[in-house]
Parts: C-alpha cells; structure tokens; sequence
C-alpha cells in the first residue's frame, strides 16, 4: 500500500509468453531488482478480443501480421487458475503481487486474491460496466490514462466515485500506449496537469526505452513508477522489445531511490554532511599586508581570503574605520 517511497511496480505483463515457469522466473528477477510489486496481466482473451479485431501496429512490427490479435493473446496469457499460484510465491518471495484484470471475469478470480490495487489499463478507461464492476470491489485503484483526453478521465473518475470510491484511493498513471514511445511524445509535465485538476495522486507508466524517462517523473514528483520487463529483449512476443531486461530494471530501481532520497524536503538548510565545508569554503577578514597595533583598518590594509573561522566578510563595512587591537601579520585573522 502507499508509504512515503515511490512505489515501484515490475510490469510483467505477458512477457512470459503464456509459460507458467517463466512467470515464476520474472516475480524472483523483479524481487531481485528491489520492485515493490511484480504485475501481471489477466485475461480470458475470448472475452477480450473480438475475431475481427486487428493487431495494433506495433504487435504487427513484433510478431507479425500473419496470426489475429486473438490468436496472439491466446498464445501469451496464462490459465487463470495460475494466478493464484502466482500470487502465493510472491508472498512467499516477498515481494507484492497484481494483475491487471482485461475482462469483468478476471476481475472476480483477482478478487479473490487479496490484492492490495486493481490496476486499470488505458484500454478500458471507457469501459463502463468494466470501470462499474472495479468500483464495487472497493479496493484502491491505479488507472492508466494512455490515449486520453482529460474529458475522459473526468468521466472514468466519475464512475469509479458513483461506485464508492474516493479519490484518495485512486492513483492516476500518465502514460503514452506507443510501444515504443518516442521521447517527444512523453509530456511529463501532463502529470502535474492530471494532479491538479483532478485532485488525486499521480504516477507514470513508461514504454520508453531506457530508464531515463521514469527516474525524471520521479523527480517531477510521480509517487508510482509502473515499466515493464522481460528476461530477454530478443525474445518472441508483442512487448519484448519496449521492456527492461533483468539488469536494467535493477538500475532503474537503484536510481529511482537515489533521486527519491535526493528530493528531500521543501526546506533548505545546511546538513550534517556540508557543515564542515564552510570553515574551508567560506572567506573571512585577514590581513592584507603587516598591520600595526593602533593603525586604522581600510581597503588597503584588509582583504577577504580563505578559511572562513574569522570574521564574516558580511561585517567588512563594521570592520572598515576601527583600529588595530594589536599587531597583526600578513594574511593572519583580524579580530576585532
């Protein structure tokens, strides 16, 4: 549930191709990364996909144009039963376990399995019975906002509040449903425009490639990070490609909480760790040649230098006109 950290979420999707080993596999590499949830994606593709629905360009660009996009989602998703098996090894690794449910089915077999969200995918962001049957589980909700205008995540919201839920269970994902998508089309800053008009937490699914992208909506403030990975780029299937492997989720997790740690509060003071610098870094008043006891300080006689354990140079105009205590040395302290 939502703490004070960014919440890290290891988008498994489908990239186990419909093999139950391979999923086993990807929730110990995302536990291993440091996510703080491994995500699936279930579905009962019949109930999903249509016979004459087509293949989304970038499904063609990876797998091809010869199969439908029916056939192909019957080959990558898993038997629901799996997911409860699923979900008791991430209990037992550790590590939080969703799934994003694509029909009104799965969604009564995920409710059974405790889970902390139910994730809505952009996709069904205009899927009224869908978005009906969400909100009366009464569960918070993460809601992907790809391809929307702000129109109708007005309208998504809508129904989600007429069902019971608030808006402080309710975390909005900007996101851009390219796979790959191109950096010009990110528009991080739509983020700030999403909390502010809707008065709820937001967060940044990526599909870029790299982690540049997710580590900078962390530092624009996103309190949820969703990407997706896979064990290997070259393997068959539709997201493989726009996926971090093992290694890369592990760095940008790494940098994710470096830059979580770095954002710090709104207040600006010296810490702990600089305070000894300003002895070293800071200037004070010292004796720009021999000074004699008596003799009348001025801009020729003093100057500003390092260290900084002397008068502040802040105070040269209090300096400036008074006299020598005592007898001082070239670049010695003046005191005062």
């Amino acid at each position: 549930m939502k703490n004070n950290k960014v919440i890290i979420i290891a988008e498994a999707g489908v990239n186990h191709n419909g093999n139950y080993d391979l999923a086993v596999k990807m929730i110990h590499e995302a536990k291993r990364a440091g996510a703080d949830y491994v995500k699936f994606q279930t579905a009962v593709p019949e109930l999903v996909i249509s016979t004459f629905a087509p293949k989304a360009e970038y499904q063609k660009e990876t797998t091809g144009s010869d199969e439908s996009q029916l056939d192909m989602c019957r080959a990558i998703h898993l038997p629901l039963t799996d997911y409860v098996k699923l979900a008791a090894i991430c209990r037992e690794v550790g590590i939080g376990f969703m799934s994003t449910p694509f029909d009104l089915v799965s969604i009564d077999v995920l409710e059974e399995l405790d889970m902390d969200y139910y994730k809505i995918p952009s996709g069904e962001i205009t899927n009224l019975p869908y978005l009906r049957k969400i909100a009366s589980k009464h569960r918070p909700v993460i809601m992907s906002t790809g391809m929307c205008e702000m129109q109708e995540i007005a309208d998504a919201l809508a129904v989600l509040e007429a069902g019971g839920l608030t808006r402080d269970q309710i975390t909005l994902l900007h996101c851009n449903t390219q796979y790959p998508t191109p950096f010009a089309d990110v528009n991080l800053a739509a983020m700030h425009t999403i909390a502010s008009t809707f008065g709820v937490e937001v967060g940044y699914s990526d599909h870029t490639r790299g982690i540049e992208v997710p580590i900078a909506a962390v530092a624009m403030g996103a309190t949820m990070i969703e990407k997706h990975f896979t064990l290997d780029c070259n393997m068959e299937g539709p997201d493989h490609k726009a996926s971090l492997e093992p290694h890369q989720l592990k760095a940008m997790v790494d940098a994710i909480r470096n830059v979580e740690q770095a954002i710090g509060s709104s207040q600006k003071h010296a810490t702990a760790s600089e305070t000894p610098n300003k002895e070293v870094a800071r200037k004070s008043i010292v004796a720009a040649r021999a000074i004699a006891k008596g003799e009348v300080l001025t801009e020729d006689n003093i100057t500003v230098k390092r260290p900084g354990n002397g008068i502040s140079p802040m105070l040269w105009d209090s300096v400036i006109g008074t006299t020598a205590k005592r007898d001082f040395i070239y670049d010695e302290l003046i005191e005062i």
